[in-house]
């Protein structure tokens, strides 16, 4: 299977409308700075959610998620909100709110650490890569589920997996930030984000059939 879980990503991140649309919500910084950002974003969300769907408990609650999005068009709905169009302030704070569950689900008490380490690699500020990375958690989740959907079957953990350690060795490649932040998610425990992700997803996810 193609890597289009990397693909979808990487047309929103290669995009300078979107990149400058996450700049004005995060309050206003450099174009390059916020790409830089939102690709290390990219890389450790994928990492953990690579290294949760390594266990079989991890896998079955990240496939009970996607299975949630419905046909994955959730993302369309996200990027709306990102652009700010059709009046979705309230949208824009449910993103947000989901957002910081999410990763909080998936980094743990490592979350401050990816962030000072994407800030430094970025030069964008921390409470900036804080709020970049709570809006990009939804987006990056909602194209793993869209991949799944436009793939018409056969898509599972393994499937997952491939594109998850596929997404992740892209950003690192040639690149030894990106790499950094691979190996400090690595650096001990299992972080099994299955329940307290599941949970934060309610409010993006359940009202998609």
């Amino acid at each position: 299977m193609s890597n289009q879980f990397a693909d979808i990503l990487d047309q929103h991140l290669n995009d300078d409308n979107f990149i400058d649309n996450l700049s004005q919500q995060i309050g206003g910084a450099e174009r390059e700075q916020t790409r830089a950002a939102a690709n290390g974003i990219v890389a450790a969300m994928s990492s953990a959610m690579s290294k949760t769907a390594a266990t079989e408990q991890g896998a079955s609650g990240l496939m009970g998620m996607l299975d949630a999005d419905g046909d994955g068009s959730i993302i369309d709905d996200v990027m709306n909100m990102v652009s700010g169009g059709g009046g979705q302030a309230g949208g824009q704070a449910s993103l947000m709110q989901n957002g910081a569950g999410i990763v909080n689900s998936l980094l743990g008490g490592k979350q401050g650490g990816i962030i000072d380490m994407i800030s430094k690699m970025s030069g964008l500020s921390g409470d900036k890569t804080g709020n970049l990375m709570s809006m990009l958690a939804p987006i990056i989740l909602s194209a793993l589920s869209k991949t799944g959907k436009q793939g018409g079957g056969g898509f599972d953990i393994g499937g997952i997996l491939n594109m998850l350690q596929g997404t992740q060795q892209k950003k690192a490649s040639g690149n030894p930030a990106m790499d950094m932040i691979g190996k400090f998610l690595d650096k001990d425990g299992d972080g099994d984000f299955t329940d307290d992700l599941m949970g934060s997803l309610g409010g993006l996810f359940g009202g998609k059939k």
